[in-house]
């Protein structure tokens, strides 16, 4: 993905751009490591907030729902730990 670059104003002062960058499917897939198969089943679950634009198969989600599910995520496997859900034993498998 490459670099985003914030619009300056003439005082050099940062310009809220009014649009959010929308990703690709692909993209979220490279951002998250995950396989094309659970991307879709977030974005067709609502977990993944997403939004599909003119024909079929254009869709795109915006970067901020992306962090949003992320920190979502972070704070769901807290919770998770802190009941005790996961178990001391199991660790975080290397995909």
């Amino acid at each position: 993905m490459g670099k985003r670059t914030e619009e300056v104003s003439r005082s050099g002062a940062p310009v809220a751009n009014p649009f959010p960058r929308m990703l690709t499917l692909d993209q979220v897939e490279e951002v998250l490591n995950l396989g094309k198969p659970l991307v879709y089943a977030l974005v067709r679950s609502g977990e993944l907030r997403a939004a599909q634009f003119g024909g079929r198969g254009v869709w795109r989600v915006r970067e901020d729902d992306l962090s949003a599910y992320i920190d979502a995520a972070y704070e769901k496997t807290a919770e998770r730990i802190a009941s005790g859900q996961v178990p001391e034993g199991e660790s975080p498998a290397d995909d």
